[in-house]
Formats: structure tokens, sequence, C-alpha cells
């Protein structure tokens, strides 16, 4: 038997699948008597504007509830729920919206738990080692117990999103943006695998219930899996999630780093499965989007086999960091919508902190501060069309591809909180992706 007990169980009804999967691996042995418990979903995205699709995408409040009610049955009086809402700086509505429809307010009338945005809150400084410090919420460090509820799901940059990216959550903004350095060596994974080497003890409850292909956000493939992965120990939940996905734990860089800094093999030869076997319900889900080099230039797959020409968009790397992902998807959309079959100028976008200008580009567009600063006086730039704001302003975004020769539609970019909506016709008539996951009963 491995040192490191791992239970993933099928999810088949509420409560008594959670407590299945959290009584297979001793996941509560350590909950202190009258302890502060702390519990961290995974709300990565909201909008007010409309209906998106959250499969894959969000923590299930159905698992949020189950979790409480566990918690309460061990005794538990003091609950806290708090997630850090991507959002912009200073932005309060937004994240109590998803407070308020995700049912955390019930959650609170229902069963006294407290629900917090991190963002409202104070936080620490904390030392990781090798260099590394980071700004953490003070309510999870002071917190006696931590159950990190994750979706499972795989990740553009980190190639897979489980309990331990999910910290992430918990950092404040200049800490998130620090972690996407443009350090080779201290890069996004090697900080993202120090994430959890302060927090509190605890319980991973990894909600597969709804999983997600080249996550982490709703542009991405949503499947219904009905798994839950739970471990007391959260880089062997991980690696366990990891496998169900579809990837081996040495080849997630987080991972391989994480194991390295606790001397654990990442093989998962010191960890012992319980419940169902990995090879039964593993699924390989794609984490990246593919992009195509020719001639003609470079751009996503999608974009290529539409034949747009002209365009040099590269391939974003760990260093565009979560407030500029944010608008890369709207940006090819909005490139697609403008093709008119017409060969774009010479047109390159970069983005990140690593990029630089390639020779013989008629225009350049420089998309957020970072970039702006790293490249302002490349002698390559012909034309410079520099979007400098961080967060980068979507008008700003609009108007320099407009000035670039590539007439996207102002009205994509004015929109930008509604676009969510337009992933939901994948999924509508579908029943397997049940709304009322993301709900609280009366």
């Amino acid at each position: 038997m491995g040192e490191h007990l791992v239970s993933i169980v099928r999810y088949e009804k509420p409560y008594a699948s959670v407590q299945k999967a959290v009584f297979s691996c001793g996941g509560l042995e350590k909950l202190p008597p009258r302890a502060r418990v702390y519990i961290k979903p995974n709300i990565v995205f909201w909008t007010r504007a409309c209906a998106f699709p959250k499969w894959g995408v969000i923590t299930t409040s159905r698992v949020v509830e189950d979790v409480v009610v566990l918690l309460k049955e061990h005794g538990v009086d003091d609950i806290t729920i708090g997630e850090g809402v991507v959002a912009a700086p200073g932005d309060k509505e937004t994240p109590a919206h998803a407070f308020a429809t995700l049912g955390y307010e019930k959650l609170s009338r229902r069963y006294g738990v407290k629900y917090i945005n991190v963002m409202e809150r104070p936080f620490k400084k904390v030392e990781l080692g090798d260099g590394l410090v980071l700004k953490f919420n003070a309510d999870v460090l002071e917190s006696d117990f931590l159950v990190n509820v994750p979706v499972m799901k795989a990740h553009n940059q980190t190639v897979v999103s489980l309990g331990i990216k999910n910290l992430k959550g918990t950092i404040d903004i200049a800490s998130r943006k620090k972690c996407h350095s443009a350090v080779r060596v201290k890069d996004l994974h090697f900080y993202v695998a120090r994430l959890a080497d302060r927090m509190p003890p605890g319980l991973t409850l990894i909600d597969g219930i709804y999983t997600l292909e080249r996550g982490p956000g709703f542009d991405g493939r949503m499947k219904r899996s009905n798994l839950l992965v739970a471990s007391a120990d959260i880089l062997s939940a991980d690696m366990v999630g990891a496998k169900v996905l579809g990837y081996e734990p040495a080849a997630v860089p987080h991972l391989a780093w994480a194991a390295k800094n606790r001397g654990r093999p990442a093989d998962l030869s010191d960890v012992a499965v319980v419940g169902e076997k990995i090879e039964d319900v593993a699924s390989f889900h794609e984490h990246d989007f593919e992009y195509s080099k020719t001639e003609a230039g470079e751009m996503p797959v999608p974009l290529a086999r539409q034949g747009i020409t002209g365009l040099f968009y590269r391939k974003f790397d760990s260093t565009m960091c979560t407030y500029c992902s944010a608008l890369n998807g709207l940006i090819l959309n909005a490139v697609r919508f403008a093709w008119r079959g017409e060969p774009f100028d010479r047109v390159e976008v970069l983005t990140g902190k690593i990029m630089a200008p390639a020779p013989g580009m008629k225009s350049t567009i420089l998309v957020g501060r970072c970039m702006y600063r790293l490249n302002k006086d490349h002698p390559h730039i012909r034309k410079l069309f520099a979007i400098k704001g961080c967060p980068p302003a979507p008008e700003e975004v609009a108007g320099a591809l407009r000035k670039a020769g590539i007439a996207v539609d102002p009205a994509l970019f004015a929109q930008i909180e509604s676009l969510p909506g337009f992933f939901m016709a994948r999924y509508q008539d579908k029943p397997e992706f049940d709304e009322s996951f993301f709900q609280v009963e009366e």
C-alpha cells in the first residue's frame, strides 16, 4: 500500500457520493475539534450580463453544499467559503452576484456559513522559498483546516488545473501577475508548485461531475464525467486527477516541481488508490489550442482553416496573465468575424511578457503594459499600435486592430461581458448539462 490514500468515486447522488469519497480516503481524520474551516471552490470567471456554460468551469454548488453538510455533521460551526473571483480591479458587484447566483447566500442562511470575496479581505506576505514571495488571503492562512474543492479540468497553460492550481485564487492580483513570470526557470509552473506549501492541513475534493478540455474558461469543451477524487494530501489528489485526465504527473510541470520540492516520486508509487480504478475512469482531455505555422502567417488552426492570411498571431505562453487571457479569445473571434477574404496587411499581435517583434511586419500590436514596456522601442517595429493598460481596455484593443487594418466590430468589445453567452448554444437541450448543479434549493 502507498503512504498516501486517494479515493475515486463515481458521482451517483447528492451527499452520499461526497461522503463516500471523503470517508474512503480518511479526508477528515486530521480535522481538529472546534476547527475554523475554509472552503475554497473554483469560480474562475463570472459575468452579470448573461448566463454562460459553467459546467467544468466552476465548482458545482451541489458539491459545495454537500461539503458544508458533512462538516456540520462533524460538529464544525465556523465555516468560511472564500474565493477571489477574476474581475476588474475594484469590482465588488461581480463577485457578490456570483456568490448570490451560486446559492452561497442560501447556504449562509441555512447553515450559518460565511462567504467572502478575498479581494475585499486582508492579505499576508508569505515567503515560499527559492526567493518566491506572494501575498495570500489572511483568512485561509489563519484557518485550522482547508477544504479545497477545485474542478477537474485541463488547462491551456498549466496542463491541468486541480487542487494546487486552485489556490491561485487565494492570492492578490499583484501576486497572480507575478506568477506569470518571464524568468525562464522561475516561471508559472515553478510558482504554482509552491502555492500549497504554507496552507493549513486539509482535504482536497476534486469535483469531476463535469470536466473540461482546453480550460480554464467557458470556451473549452465540457463533459459530463460524474467523478470525485479526494485525498488528505493535495499533491496525491492532483497526481491521481492528472492521470484521470490522461496525463502522467511527471509531464505536468507544476506537479513535477511539487513532487521534487516534497522529496516524493511523481509516478504514484507512494500513492494508494481506493474505489474506482484509474484505468476504468480515465479519459484524455486535450489541454492546448492548436496553432498553425505557415509561410502565410502564424495563428490558431481555426483561423488558418478559414483561409485568413497576413496575420501573425503567435501562440500565447505562460507569461500571459489572467487579465490579458480574458481578452485573447475575444480578439481571435473578432478577427474571424472581420475577415472578408482579402489578406490582412502583415499584422502581428504580441501578448505576454517575452515575445519579440518579427522582421518584415508592417504593423505590430502590443497587447498590455508588459508587452508595451518590453518592445515599444524595438527596431523591427515599423508601425506601432499599443494597448498600454493593465488590464488592457477592450475599446482600445478594438481601436488598435482597426487602425492596423483589421475592421473588427467595436460592438463585440463593448459587449465583452455578454461573450460567454454565445457558447451556451453548444450545450442547450442536452439533459446531461444540468444548470441545477449550480443552484441551492430553497
